[in-house]
């Protein structure tokens, strides 16, 4: 079990192979009265993949099965769809500084920015393979356009793959 000083009075120690913060619980006068072992979830693992893979496919199916994505991926500008995708990585990035990393960002900005990307990364895979699947990412004869679906379904694919990896 290794220990490292990261707050006042609160230390991170690696049990069974996953951080946790000991957090010291005082009474009234400030006296420590006992010590509280929650889990410090800064290091993407194989299960969190696993969440962001089906966090992903439960909003990526249903709206990649729609007409009007498929119309909105022709008739929507690329400065747009590029908006799109920098305000979903806006909207990870926040969700994940401040459900993961508030007060820890400096330490592991490493494994924030692998979190942050791998989100957007697979989500955007999850929407390819599907929209592929289902014949409307013309990748050979017309690529931008695939790549506009695959943006603009994009977006709530990777909001619910954010929120799908919160859960523990």
């Amino acid at each position: 079990m290794s220990e490292r000083r990261v707050k006042s009075d609160e230390t991170v120690h690696r049990v069974g192979g996953y951080l946790h913060r000991l957090v010291p619980v005082v009474d009234a006068s400030g006296v420590v009265i006992e010590h509280v072992l929650r889990p410090l979830m800064v290091e993407l693992r194989a299960r969190d993949l696993i969440q962001i893979l089906v966090g992903s496919s439960l909003i990526a199916i249903p709206v990649s099965l729609t007409q009007e994505v498929w119309d909105l991926g022709r008739t929507l500008p690329l400065v747009n769809v590029a908006t799109l995708s920098a305000l979903s990585l806006v909207f990870i990035g926040l969700f994940v500084h401040f459900h993961f990393y508030k007060g820890y960002l400096r330490q592991y900005l490493f494994e924030y920015v692998k979190r942050v990307a791998s989100i957007y990364v697979i989500s955007l895979v999850v929407v390819a393979v599907i929209l592929t699947l289902i014949q409307q990412c013309p990748w050979t004869t017309d690529f931008i356009l695939a790549l506009k679906r695959v943006v603009i379904v994009g977006l709530p694919a990777s909001l619910s793959a954010t929120l799908s990896d919160a859960f523990k």
